[in-house]
């Protein structure tokens, strides 16, 4: 007979593969916790009143058995005394506590089982409560090591990104390129003293560099440069 009205949508034969798919476990295990914790309450008024019920059954088994004892005892009085129909009276009345006492005490042994079994799925319901309970406070500490983790992650990838040794390889090789760009044009200018020596070969030169310049200036306009 089950006494408690199953009122989760999350059971423990469920909750553990919800558990592996779930974003949030602690959100899923709070609401079992909660509709948990409200199945234990219900169960525990129900055991109260059948606990209450099963007092008053056996008040009345037993209070009729003293009447059954009391009856045979006024019908052996009633015997003694001569009263035969007295005697019948209290016998007949007696036959009737049987009967009645046999009642209460079958309604007695029936409340009793079922007291019983509610107070099995009473103490059920606690244990899972108290089981799933304990598993919240692993998968809190899970998530925060999953959060800690992430940053982390996060950071090693940030430092990474700004490595110091890498910041300054490149800077090397920016100084580097700046460094053979400036000796390139100290030796074009050495060399243009040179030419210049020579009115004759200069004004040749100057103006095969003039059309070198044009051409050069047009590649470097056709390649985006404005000059």
């Amino acid at each position: 007979m089950g006494f408690v009205k199953r009122i989760r949508d999350i059971t423990m034969a469920t909750l553990n593969d919800r558990l592996e798919k779930a974003e949030d476990p602690v959100k899923l295990i709070d609401q079992f916790l909660w509709s948990t914790r409200d199945e234990i309450i219900q169960a525990e008024r129900l055991h109260h009143q059948y606990l209450n019920h099963s007092h008053q059954l056996k008040s009345q088994w037993l209070n009729a058995e003293q009447q059954i004892e009391r009856k045979e005892y006024q019908a052996m009085i009633a015997l003694k005394a001569g009263e035969e129909m007295i005697a019948r009276s209290a016998l007949s009345e007696k036959t009737m506590l049987v009967e009645s006492a046999n009642s209460y005490r079958g309604l007695y042994e029936q409340s009793s089982g079922s007291l019983l079994e509610l107070e099995d799925q009473l103490r059920e319901l606690r244990q899972e409560y108290q089981l799933v309970y304990d598993k919240r406070s692993y998968y809190v500490s899970r998530m925060e090591s999953l959060r800690l983790q992430q940053r982390m992650n996060e950071r090693m990838s940030f430092n990474n990104s700004n490595n110091p040794a890498e910041v300054m390889r490149k800077m090397d090789s920016r100084l580097n390129e700046m460094e053979n760009e400036s000796q390139s044009l100290r030796e074009v200018r050495k060399n243009n003293g040179g030419i210049y020596g020579d009115p004759t070969v200069a004004s040749r030169q100057s103006l095969a560099v003039d059309r070198e310049m044009e051409q050069l200036k047009k590649k470097l306009n056709g390649e985006g440069w404005s000059l």
